[in-house]
């Protein structure tokens, strides 16, 4: 098996638990695109909140490739869209007014803003939207342009909450839904998934699923790491990553993504 293409994830993958790249890291993926692999971050991030690492990796141009909202887009990193899975407007009335009667915070990602319809904003919601270099907007949900791109949606609060927050099988068997963080829930179109949107990538470029080693840590991840012909999981993943994973690397507080690109992809003893 050839790897051509290394998917990884960021958040408890790529990130060590500070939720920092590492020189290791940086200096592995540096020689793997070095040596001609492609590095492809897949996230349930918005582009926004992928390009400091993008940066930081020497990751630029209509020739690079980023997987956000969990699949939902295919881009380059310059922001062309290659694919695109996303919810519809009457999806985000439907979930919206469901939040609203379970009491539960709700807000939309789309490509420019952050949006919430509550007007006792969440803190939540405010630390998203810091963290993944979205303006936060209020509106209300009447008042939502029915034309914008709506990749995930997000009930999101406390632990609590989420914990015993249910979506009748209306709404689930219409969606992705995926729990990512203790304190939100992702909905996502139905066909949205990291494994999916790798599909699409490979298409584009030419190569097969079999010639993709990702990384990740979360069932977010599990479509990616199913799908590729060599499914890494971190040493920190949880014990469904690592069930359905060929191999399993040291954790990401020890550079286990610098790891498996040396062990795996460049046949190297450099780690």
């Amino acid at each position: 098996m050839t790897i051509k293409l290394i998917a990884v994830d960021i958040d408890g993958t790529l990130l060590n638990p500070q939720n920092t790249l590492t020189v290791a890291t940086i200096t592995a993926v540096q020689t793997a695109i070095a040596a001609g692999l492609k590095v492809v971050l897949c996230t349930g991030r918005p582009l926004s909140g992928v390009q400091p690492y993008l940066d930081a990796l020497g990751l630029h141009g209509d020739d690079q490739y980023a997987i956000t909202y969990n699949g939902g887009l295919v881009q380059t990193v310059a922001g062309r869209v290659l694919s695109s899975r996303t919810l519809s407007y009457t999806d985000y009335v439907d979930l919206e007014a469901f939040a609203r009667k379970s009491q539960v915070h709700f807000h939309v990602v789309t490509p420019r803003y952050l949006y919430t319809a509550d007007r006792d904003i969440s803190r939540y919601t405010v630390k998203e939207s810091q963290l993944v270099n979205l303006p936060l907007r209020f509106c209300e949900a009447a008042a939502m342009d029915p034309q914008l791109l709506m990749p995930t949606a997000v009930f999101i609060d406390e632990v609590a909450k989420i914990d015993a927050l249910q979506l009748p099988s209306a709404l689930a068997d219409r969606f992705y839904v995926v729990r990512t963080d203790p304190h939100f829930i992702e909905v996502m179109n139905p066909q949205t998934s990291k494994g999916n949107a790798l599909r699409d990538l490979t298409d584009h470029l030419g190569l097969t699923l079999a010639n993709v080693m990702a990384l990740g840590d979360q069932d977010n991840d599990l479509p990616m790491i199913t799908a590729a012909g060599l499914g890494v999981a971190m040493g920190n993943a949880n014990d469904r990553v690592k069930a359905a994973a060929n191999v399993t690397t040291l954790t990401n507080a020890a550079d286990g993504v610098a790891a498996a690109i040396y062990k795996y992809a460049l046949h190297s003893n450099l780690a």
